[in-house]
C-alpha cells in the first residue's frame, strides 16, 4: 500500500515527524518498505502560462514562446516540446533554478536565439520516469506561483508492505485508523455523503452466484461532462500513490479505492445490452479485457454479465467493450463485496494481478459497497456533473460474514503477555480499532467489526494489544513447561537413525516445497493418480500438492546440476498429499535422488557412474536397520521409470515402495542430461524393526553344502533368495549366493548360480539323514518356484 504523508495527514496527523511515524507503523506490524520524496530536489521554478508562440527561424522543431511568470517582463524561453501551445500553463524553470541533479538554468542561445529560462516536463522535476512533453498545469493554476508551493510538494510517499491479513489497511481510512491509535490521535471520520436521487433512472440487478457475491450495488449516473478533466490535487493523490491519471471516472474510482479500501467499476451504461447478471462463467465464454488481452473464461470465475455476454472478470478487471471512454456519456457505477475464496487465485489463472483482485483476495469490509457508492458520486457529481439515479443494492444476509463475538479475558492478557495492561487503555485501543467492547466480570465481550477478518478469536485479541503495546517493549522471560515423557518403542526407529545413515552414505537432506509444479508432478506420477489442486497457489507452477517426493527432489538436483555439481545425492523425509480437497490424506514418505559418479574423485578407485543396484544397496541399508527379514525387490514397471531398471519393493508381502531410473522420455521436460536413479518408500514401514532375541550359540559342528542351479536368465538373485527365505527349518542356519556362471556347459538362454548352505543343530550333531532331507526339500522348493534344476 503505497500512499503520500500529507493524504495521511488529512485523516489524521499526529505531533510526530515522518521518521517517528514510519518508526511506529513499522513497529506495529505495518513494514514500512520505502519512503520517497514525491518530487525531485529543485528551486526556482514557478507557474508559467504561455501568452504567444512563434517558429524558430533556424529550426523547424522549435519554438519561440513568450512566458508570463508574474515578473515586470515576458520571458522569452525556446521550446522544442510538442504540446507548447497559447495559454498552456506550466512549470517553469527561470533564471537561477536549480534542478534535479544540481542543473542550474543559465542564460543560453539556442540556433542563435536567446532562451530565458526553461519549460519544464514532469521528468525533468523528478515526478515522473518518463514524459513525452511538458507537464500540463490546470486552467486555474495561479501565475507565478512557487511551483513546489502550488502542488504542496514537500511531501514523501511512504510504501507499507502489508502481510495478508491486514486487509483493512489498504485505504488511507484503514491507515489513519492504525495511526490514530498508535499515537492516540482522533482520526477524521468516514465521508458521510449521501446523495439525492436526481434521475428515475435504474439498472436492474440479478445475483445469481450468493455464495460467492453478496452484496452489490450499483448506481446509473446520466449526462455527465466528456469534456471535463482530472483536478490536479486528485491527480497528484494518485501519482503518489502509484497510479496514472487515466480520466476523471477512472480517476474517481481509483481514488475512492485508495482512500476508503473498495475497489469499483464504471461501465459505459450504453454498451450494456439489458441489465447486469451476477453469475458463474459458462462453458467457452471469452472477454476482450481492458488490457486487450482476450481470455477464455473458466467456469470457476465470477463475472458481472449483462443479458448477452460476461462483461467483467468480478473481482479481477472489466472487459474493453463496456468500458468508460471520451464518448461515454451515461455511467453505471458499480461496488460489491466478493469473498476472498471467490476471488483467490483467480487472477492468477489468467496470467493477471489487479490492484482490485488484491483486495478482493484478502477481504474488503462487505459493509463499505454502499458508502464507496455515495462518495463516488459526490466526486463525479463535483468534477464530472450529471444526474445521480437510484442506488440498487442486492443483499444476501445468510452469505454475509456474521459478526464474531469474542470473550477476552483480562488474566488472559497477563499470561500471554507477561505484562498487565490498564482496564481503561484496553478498552480505548480496542474501541479506536473500530471494535464494539462490552466489560463484564472476567473482562471483555468484544465483537469484530466488518473489516477484520483476521480476529476470530481471544488470542488475536490479545495479539492486537501486544502489538500496540510495542512489541520491543515486552518481557523478555524464559519459557516455562512441563517435561511430557515420550513412549521410547524398540519395535519403532527414530527417523534420525535412516537420515543419519543416509548422510554416512554421501547423501544431502533437501526440503522442498510440499506444493510442486502440475506439469511435473503428471511426469512422474503413477498412472490414474490426480494431484489435489490449491485453492490460491503462490504461482502456476506450484499449484497442486505433491503425491510424490521426486518431482521437489528432481528439481533440486536440476538446479543443482545448471550449477556445475556433477556428483548429487539427495534425500528428503516429508509428507506427500492424496485423496480428494474435502478428504486430504497425508502419508509420512523418505525418498532420494542420485545422479553423477560412485565415488567422489580419488586416487584408491577408478571412476564409474552411478548404477542401479549402487542405488539399491542404499534402499537396502536403509532397509537393513529395522533387522527385517522378509524384504525383496519385484522388477515392475512404473511410468516414471525406466522398462527393466525398476523394481517395486516389498515387506512381508505389503508393497512399501519404488526405485529405479528414471525414464530417458523424461529427460527432456525435465531438462536432465544424465542418468538419475530414485527411489521412494513409506516412512512408517522403514521405521518399523523386528527386535533382536537371543539365541544359544550351538556347541556341535555346523556343515556347508553347496549347491550349483541352473536357471533361466530372466529368473534374479531376489527371487531365488526370496523363495530359499520361506523355507521352514531348525538346522538350516544360513544362505548365500556367491557365484554367477553363463558360458560353456550351460545351456543358451540359462545361467548357473551358486548357493551355500550352512546346517548346524542347536542340541546334536546333524546327520546325513538330516542333511539330506533338507536339501531335498531346497531343491523341491527351487524347482516348483524358479524353476531350477541342479546343474551336475
Amino acid at each position: 500500500m503505497k500512499f503520500s504523508e500529507k493524504w495521511l495527514r488529512e485523516w489524521v496527523n499526529p505531533d510526530v515527524d515522518t521518521a517517528t511515524l514510519i518508526a511506529q507503523l513499522t513497529l506495529a506490524g505495518l513494514e514500512v518498505d520505502a519512503v520517497e520524496p514525491v518530487a525531485g530536489d529543485f528551486s526556482g521554478v514557478l507557474v508559467g502560462q504561455v501568452v504567444s508562440v512563434e517558429s524558430h527561424p533556424d529550426a523547424d522543431k522549435l519554438r519561440l514562446c513568450k512566458v508570463d511568470v508574474a515578473a515586470d517582463e515576458l520571458l522569452s524561453i525556446v521550446c522544442g516540446a510538442s504540446n507548447v501551445r497559447l495559454d498552456l500553463k506550466i512549470p517553469v524553470a527561470v533564471i537561477g533554478a536549480v534542478l534535479p541533479g544540481n542543473f542550474k538554468i543559465k542564460k543560453a542561445k539556442l540556433r542563435g536565439v536567446e532562451s530565458f529560462g526553461m519549460l519544464c516536463s514532469a521528468k525533468e522535476l523528478g515526478m515522473a520516469e518518463n514524459a513525452d512533453g511538458l507537464m500540463e498545469l490546470a486552467a486555474d493554476a495561479p501565475v507565478g506561483e512557487d511551483f513546489r508551493k502550488y502542488l504542496d510538494l514537500d511531501d514523501v510517499s511512504i510504501d507499507v508492505d502489508l502481510t495478508p491479513n491486514r486487509s483493512d489497511c489498504l485505504g488511507i481510512a484503514g491507515i489513519a485508523r492504525e495511526v490514530g491509535v498508535l499515537t492516540g490521535c482522533d482520526h477524521t471520520s468516514w465521508p458521510q455523503e449521501a446523495t439525492n436521487e436526481q434521475s428515475a433512472a435504474q439498472l436492474t440487478v440479478e445475483v445469481e452466484a450468493t455464495g460467492a457475491c453478496p452484496r452489490y450495488v450499483g448506481r446509473v449516473i446520466e449526462n455527465i461532462d466528456v469534456k471535463a478533466t482530472t483536478p490536479i490535487w486528485m491527480q497528484e493523490k494518485l501519482r503518489r500513490s502509484g497510479l496514472r491519471s487515466i480520466s476523471p471516472v477512472v480517476d474517481i474510482t481509483n481514488y475512492v479505492m485508495l482512500e476508503l479500501g473498495q475497489p469499483m467499476h464504471a461501465f459505459d451504461l450504453n454498451t450494456l445490452n439489458g441489465g447486469i447478471k451476477v453469475r458463474m462463467a459458462k462453458q467457452g465464454e471469452k472477454l476482450t479485457l481492458l488490457d486487450g488481452q482476450e481470455v477464455t473464461i473458466s467456469e470457476t470465475s465470477l463475472v458481472i454479465a449483462d443479458q448477452a455476454s460476461p462483461i467483467a472478470l468480478a473481482g479481477i478487471m472489466g472487459g474493453q467493450a463496456s468500458s468508460v471512454s471520451n464518448q461515454t456519456t451515461n455511467l453505471f457505477l458499480e461496488a460489491a463485496f466478493f469473498t476472498p475464496l471467490a476471488i483467490a487465485g483467480r487472477a492468477r489463472e489468467y496470467g493477471l494481478h489487479t490492484d482490485s483482485s488484491h483486495r478482493f483476495e484478502r477481504g474488503v469490509d462487505p459493509e463499505l459497497a454502499k458508502l464507496a457508492i455515495q462518495r463516488a458520486t459526490a466526486l463525479l457529481l463535483d468534477i464530472v456533473g450529471g444526474q445521480a439515479g437510484v442506488i440498487t443494492e442486492v443483499v444476501s444476509e445468510s452469505d454475509l460474514p456474521q459478526a464474531r463475538v469474542i470473550t477476552l479475558r483480562a488474566a488472559r492478557i497477563k499470561r500471554v503477555l507477561g505484562i498487565h495492561i490498564d482496564a481503561t487503555q484496553v478498552e480505548d485501543q480496542l474501541t479506536r480499532l473500530g471494535l464494539t467492547v462490552v466489560a463484564n466480570d472476567e473482562g471483555w465481550q468484544v465483537t469484530a467489526p466488518s473489516f477484520r477478518f483476521d480476529i476470530a478469536i481471544e488470542v488475536d485479541l490479545i495479539e492486537e494489544l501486544g502489538r500496540l503495546y510495542g512489541y520491543d517493549k515486552l518481557p523478555k522471560t524464559r519459557p516455562q513447561g512441563t517435561v511430557l515423557s515420550a513412549d521410547i518403542s524398540e519395535y519403532t526407529l527414530a527417523t534420525h537413525r535412516l537420515q543419519a545413515l543416509l548422510v554416512d552414505r554421501g547423501y544431502q537432506e533437501a526440503i522442498t516445497y510440499s506444493f510442486v509444479d502440475p506439469a511435473i508432478q503428471q511426469h512422474l506420477a503413477v498412472e490414474g493418480e490426480q494431484a489435489i489442486a490449491l485453492a490460491n497457489p503462490i504461482s502456476a507452477d506450484l499449484s497442486v500438492m505433491r503425491t510424490s517426493l521426486w518431482p521437489g527432489l528432481i528439481q533440486a538436483m536440476v538446479y543443482n546440476l545448471n550449477r556445475q555439481h556433477e556428483r548429487v545425492r539427495l534425500f528428503e523425509v516429508g509428507r506427500i498429499f492424496t485423496g480428494t480437497t474435502d478428504n486430504v490424506e497425508q502419508h509420512r514418505h523418505i525418498g532420494g535422488a542420485v545422479c553423477g559418479s560412485r565415488y567422489a574423485e580419488q586416487w584408491s578407485e577408478k571412476q564409474r557412474p552411478v548404477d542401479f543396484f549402487d542405488a539399491k544397496a542404499d534402499v537396502e541399508a536403509l532397509l537393513d536397520l529395522g533387522n527385517e527379514d522378509n524384504i525383496h525387490f519385484v522388477a515392475e514397471s512404473h511410468p516414471a521409470l525406466h522398462p527393466g531398471q525398476s523394481a517395486r519393493i516389498y515387506k512381508n508381502e505389503q508393497a512399501i515402495g519404488w526405485i529405479g531410473a528414471l525414464h530417458p522420455r523424461l529427460n527432456k521436460p525435465l531438462e536432465i542430461n544424465c542418468r538419475v536413479y530414485v527411489f521412494e518408500l513409506v516412512l512408517s514401514a522403514v521405521l518399523a524393526a523386528k527386535v533382536p532375541s537371543f539365541t544359544s550359540l550351538s556347541r556341535f559342528p555346523a556343515l556347508r553344502r553347496d549347491l550349483a542351479l541352473v536357471v533361466d536368465d530372466k529368473t534374479t538373485a531376489g527371487e531365488i533368495d526370496h523363495c530359499l527365505n520361506s523355507i521352514e527349518s531348525d538346522i538350516l542356519v544360513s544362505i548365500q549366493l556367491f557365484d554367477v556362471y553363463s558360458g560353456a556347459g550351460v545351456e543358451v538362454g540359462k545361467k548357473s548360480i551358486a548357493v551355500a548352505f550352512q546346517l548346524q543343530h542347536a542340541e546334536r550333531t546333524l546327520t546325513d539323514e538330516d542333511v539330506d532331507a533338507v536339501m531335498n526339500t531346497v531343491t523341491q522348493k527351487l524347482e516348483q518356484h524358479v524353476g531350477a534344476t541342479i546343474r551336475s
